[in-house]
């Protein structure tokens, strides 16, 4: 008996996928595009939030060595997106072009999020293998699992009300993940992981297994409709070659949009990660924990701003969207960022009492809703109105910087923050029930300057930016002057 020419991994049950639909529905919203990244990002919001206080208060880093690393492994991590961005592009299975890669990081996502907390060494070779741990989770596993999962809403369908959702719903479990990372993680490591490296390396393996399983599962439970489209177009003449690299770029740099947008997102991004990278020591050095009844309750303070900044962007899920599609996707994010800058004033006068910070915060994190749920939908417009334009699709190009942006941030932001850090007599051994009188007046400046300032001037460049991204009224026009371009 012959077997089927046509069969291969990607035919066997396994690797085909669980949705058969031709429009995006529920399950497919809920399971691939908000379970499976929360689960697939979940060590990464750990890390945004607890990473550099693991690295500097439990294994007594140098602060020179940190920020080295953090700023050489950039280069690594700018360098891998690119990569994995144009093997996605070249990439021809029945599965799509992204999911063969989310399929993969099941396996390489979950175990380069564990190794930095092994650390089976002392003195220089602990440098080395943190160095090489943590290169393996920023420069390799995470750009092939982030650009592949920011590629799935571009692919997943030309509806655009469908794409915002798809894109508010990914961004809901990367803010979920920040959220789980900055309120329930602080307070595990306050109370019971504290120092002790045993029981970091158990925390982490069991987030480690989550991941795989997640992952897997948003695998499951997607499918690239675009993909499959420009497929059959494909199969019926002569497949032609994959885009050049060199073709892409021409494509984008020619469009202000195209930069406007990537350099919006930089700022919003970077700025962000500042913020994170400096939330625990705000908590710890700034704050008047006394409210919890001790100084040294800076997890239930770190816990109860996190919390606080996770209930309004929560609500504000469920009416982004509506708002979006009514008014526009530029006018809701604007609003927002403008709402946020006044957050951002209110917490920073409220010079470290807990309450007023804490108002602040949950203002600033509801403006901030907007741009971030819709940054997606605004970058799949963007490679559309790029199609239609110029009759190649950009996907990997555009999404391999969006996420080389993501990953970078945590990195370079970290290593600024370091260097921040150590010039302002940072005191890595001061006692934290001593609470505020621990550190110098330098120090909490810093820290305050981090946590608060570098957000909210971020956040109103950004709204100046967002008045002038018209691509959503372009978007139209350019569909029917160039569908013949786009096929």
């Amino acid at each position: 008996m012959k077997k089927d020419a046509n069969r291969n991994f990607w035919t066997t049950p396994l690797a085909r996928s669980a949705i058969r639909g031709e429009t995006v529905r529920l399950p497919e919203m809920l399971l691939g595009y908000l379970v499976g990244p929360f689960g697939a990002l979940l060590s990464s919001g750990i890390f945004t939030s607890m990473l550099q206080n693991y690295f500097t208060d439990v294994l007594k880093l140098d602060l020179s060595f940190l920020t080295t690393l953090q700023l050489l492994s950039t280069l690594l991590i700018v360098a891998a997106n690119l990569v994995v961005g144009q093997l996605i592009e070249r990439t021809r299975a029945l599965a799509g072009k992204a999911r063969p890669w989310i399929l993969l990081s099941a396996l390489t996502l979950s175990v380069a999020s564990v190794l930095m907390f092994i650390v089976p060494f002392e003195g220089a070779a602990r440098m080395v293998w943190i160095a090489v741990a943590y290169n393996l989770y920023y420069a390799v596993a995470y750009p092939i699992y982030n650009t592949a999962n920011s590629t799935l809403v571009a692919v997943s369908t030309r509806d655009g009300k469908k794409r915002s959702a798809l894109a508010s719903f990914t961004n809901i479990a990367s803010l979920g993940v920040m959220g789980a990372g900055s309120m329930v993680f602080p307070m595990l490591v306050s109370f019971v992981l504290k120092e002790d490296v045993g029981r970091w390396f158990l925390a982490m393996l069991a987030v480690a297994l989550f991941t795989a399983l997640t992952v897997l599962l948003q695998y499951k439970f997607t499918r690239e409709r675009v993909t499959e489209e420009l497929m059959a177009r494909q199969s019926a003449r002569e497949t032609p070659a994959a885009v050049s690299l060199r073709r892409q770029l021409q494509a984008v740099a020619g469009e202000k949009m195209w930069w406007l947008i990537i350099a919006f997102y930089l700022i919003f991004q970077w700025a962000g990660a500042v913020k994170n990278s400096s939330m625990s020591y705000f908590c710890k050095w700034v704050l008047d924990n006394t409210f919890f009844g001790s100084a040294d309750a800076w997890g239930a303070s770190q816990s109860l701003l996190a919390i606080l900044g996770a209930i309004p962007m929560a609500v504000a899920a469920a009416v982004v969207v509506p708002l979006a599609n009514r008014f526009g996707k530029r006018i809701v994010t604007f609003a927002g960022l403008a709402l946020s800058v006044a957050g951002g004033v209110i917490a920073a006068l409220g010079n470290g009492a807990i309450v007023p910070t804490a108002i602040g915060v949950a203002v600033k994190c509801l403006g901030s809703s907007p741009a971030c749920y819709l940054i997606l939908a605004m970058l799949a417009d963007m490679i559309d109105y790029i199609e239609y334009r110029h009759g190649i699709r950009t996907d990997g190009l555009t999404m391999s910087i969006y996420s080389s942006l993501m990953v970078a941030a945590t990195p370079v932001c970290n290593a600024i923050f370091s260097a921040i850090l150590g010039a302002s007599g940072y005191d890595q051994a001061a006692d934290v029930a001593l609470g505020v009188a621990a550190q110098s007046a330098a120090a909490r400046s810093a820290i305050t300057m981090s946590y608060i300032w570098v957000e909210t001037i971020g956040f109103g460049i950004c709204a100046l930016m967002i008045l002038f991204f018209t691509v959503e009224k372009s978007l139209p026009k350019a569909r029917q002057s160039g569908a013949g371009a786009a096929l």
